[in-house]
């Protein structure tokens, strides 16, 4: 039983069904309950497959034929510290991303998993960062449609239709816009956006835990969780801190 044991962790996926179809024909409890695992894990593989397809169908509803279509989403809208970020992601119309959803929704390890495979896989992927001095300047939703127009800029590609998520688009775009609310569950591309943009500010604000430890930032993010607070009322606040979200604590 051992041997079968490892023989079914050992199979890929893709190779999965034949093995079930030996398993089947085995009448030991044992095997039987790998036959039922491994039915579990081919059904939620082809759910995976289901719900990426309808991500991608909701996309095509939108694009035009030969239309270049832009997934647009932010992250760190509310956090006391860091910066905001947008991404942008073009991707191709075969593409196959499996498990790309809202990012919150994903364990940080899954997030890491699905950034390098957007990566590899997206047309064009753009980044804008917009730093807590300029929202402090021209505050957190000026500074989320700047950091959206910045991450279209860097894709460095024409495109016709832009999907943003959210109830409202983006200022100062000549082209089709469409406003998705929770749009990150229903479109291939803004959750794909989604992901890089978490990961990148995610991984951002890990390096700035580095520079100042007392805040927790490698956990919290910024927001403002009981540490966080009580690192401010110890050591104060940093240039990384949003001054006018901190109003309250006297900054």
């Amino acid at each position: 039983m051992k041997d079968i044991e490892i023989l079914y962790k050992n199979t890929s996926i893709e190779a999965l069904p034949a093995l079930l179809e030996f398993f089947k024909r085995d009448t030991r409890a044992g095997v039987q309950k790998l036959y039922q695992k491994g039915l579990k894990e081919l059904q939620a593989l082809e759910n995976l497959k289901i719900e990426w397809q309808q991500k991608q169908d909701f996309d095509e509803c939108f694009r035009e034929s030969g239309q270049v279509l832009v997934g647009v989403d932010e992250v760190g809208r509310g956090p006391l510290a860091g910066p905001v970020v947008a991404c942008a992601v073009v991707l191709p119309t075969n593409c196959e991303l499996l498990g790309v959803k809202d990012s919150k929704k994903l364990t940080e390890e899954k997030r890491e998993l699905l950034y390098d495979e957007i990566m590899k896989k997206a047309l064009y992927v753009g980044i804008g960062i917009i730093e807590a001095t300029e929202i402090d300047e021209i505050n957190i939703l000026q500074a989320t449609f700047k950091a959206m127009r910045v991450a279209l800029e860097k894709m460095n590609v024409i495109y016709q239709t832009v999907l943003v998520d959210g109830d409202k688009t983006i200022p100062q775009l000549d082209c089709i816009q469409h406003a998705i609310v929770k749009g990150d569950n229903k479109s291939a591309s803004i959750a794909a956006a989604s992901i890089v943009a978490k990961v990148t500010r995610d991984r951002m604000m890990k390096e700035y835990a580095l520079t100042y430890p007392m805040y927790d930032w490698e956990s919290n993010k910024g927001y403002g969780s009981t540490k966080h607070y009580e690192g401010i009322r110890h050591y104060g606040i940093t240039s990384l801190h949003r001054k006018t979200f901190l109003k309250k604590e006297g900054f």
